[in-house]
């Protein structure tokens, strides 16, 4: 389980951040949306030192920040003319403690095919902080099992495109985006040999998988470990609005193997911060799904709303430190200064179990839950 303090010593750093960084340290200007209640400045990020997470080798920030819109036009409607802002975005989480970016190579659409693995890349040899700061930051790329990936070697080669891209000597964490025991189950064996070879080369310090349900994990990690190499992390769809019988298995599953779970979509693509309504839906493909979910979340967004008013807190706030309390580390996803903002003010505190009971019971009460990844697998 992700070790999370609840010391009195973290009420110091528990809202909304406006944070500046002066005489090389940062600042603490923090106040409520719901009040003018001004903190004392403390030195450090938004979290203590004993706040942060083992996966692997690492240890990292108690949540990480994700990158697929960092060049997808589909969905989150990418331009060119963005970069500068998701640099300062980039910037302003590690300023504040950040040290986890996931990415993948198929990250990005048509033209901008892997940006956000070569903007990921970018901003960290640009990030003005200290050697040691850049050096903390563990990426976590995912390499696609598309289908001219028949061999170990061509999934190796992959791993080498990323480097390229991202312009890192290592990568942190090398992932499987997805296992295709679902639908082309010889080729699975030849990814996780991928993996190996890249492990054992030191392309990547660590290895991780992703859309991997149970069954299918402790398959993985038994060949891994027969070959020498550890599983450190599993990243799976995981949310108030995701939480079905096989979260909690693969999550005790997880637990059994010191294998730690990163929590992705933690806001359920947006439907979970209270700013859409049946009326009000996003543009693109998400309305689709919005329109068939969102009408059946008045007791969940209720609760939510009910604990981020008590807890002078926004409701993306409340559902991401649920993902927190849970033991997994969410990343959501951020393409603006205002977005990492209010996920920094995720962390710094946590959920009673009380509360955490409210809002399971609230879920539980959803008629529809979010769509599993179509690679999921049991």
């Amino acid at each position: 389980m992700a070790a999370i303090s609840s010391s009195p010593a973290s009420a110091f750093c528990g809202l909304p951040p406006r944070r500046s960084v002066a005489g090389g340290f940062c600042r603490a200007s923090i106040k409520s949306p719901a009040n003018s209640l001004q903190l004392p400045s403390r030195l450090g990020p938004l979290f203590w030192p004993w706040e942060k997470v083992k996966i692997g080798g690492f240890s990292v920030s108690p949540m990480g920040f994700g990158t697929w819109a960092w060049g997808n036009q589909l969905l989150w409607g990418y331009q060119e003319e963005m970069d500068a802002s998701l640099q300062e975005t980039f910037n302003l989480a590690v300023r504040n403690g950040i040290t986890l970016f996931d990415t993948a190579d198929s990250y990005g659409t048509g033209r901008f095919n892997g940006r956000s693995e070569m903007l990921l890349g970018k901003f960290i040899r640009e990030y003005k902080g200290t050697y040691k700061v850049r050096e903390n930051i563990v990426v976590a790329t995912k390499f696609a099992a598309y289908p001219w990936r028949f061999t170990s070697g061509q999934f190796l080669k992959a791993c080498k495109s990323s480097l390229s891209r991202l312009q890192l000597e290592r990568i942190g964490i090398g992932q499987l985006h997805w296992s295709t025991a679902n639908y082309a189950p010889l080729q699975e064996l030849a990814l996780w040999d991928g993996l190996v070879a890249m492990y054992e080369k030191g392309l990547v310090r660590a290895v991780g998988v992703s859309n991997y349900g149970p069954r299918q994990l402790l398959k993985i990690h038994d060949y891994l470990k027969s070959r020498g190499v550890p599983l450190c992390s599993a990243q799976v769809q995981f949310s108030l609005l995701s939480m079905g019988d096989d979260q909690i298995e693969l999550k005790a599953v997880c637990d059994s193997l010191g294998i730690q779970l990163i929590s992705y979509s933690p806001l359920g693509l947006g439907m979970l911060t209270g700013k859409y309504l049946p009326s009000k839906l996003p543009d693109g493909p998400r309305s689709i799904l919005f329109r068939q979910i969102l009408p059946g979340l008045g007791p969940l967004l209720g609760a939510l709303r009910a604990i981020a008013e008590r807890r002078e807190k926004t409701m993306s706030q409340v559902a991401i430190n649920w993902c927190i309390c849970k033991g997994t580390i969410p990343i959501p996803g951020v393409k603006s200064v205002r977005q990492a903002e209010e996920n920094l003010g995720s962390l710094g505190w946590r959920l009673g179990s009380d509360e955490i009971s409210v809002l399971e019971s609230a879920a539980k009460e959803c008629p529809r839950k979010m769509i599993q990844n179509i690679f999921q697998t049991r």
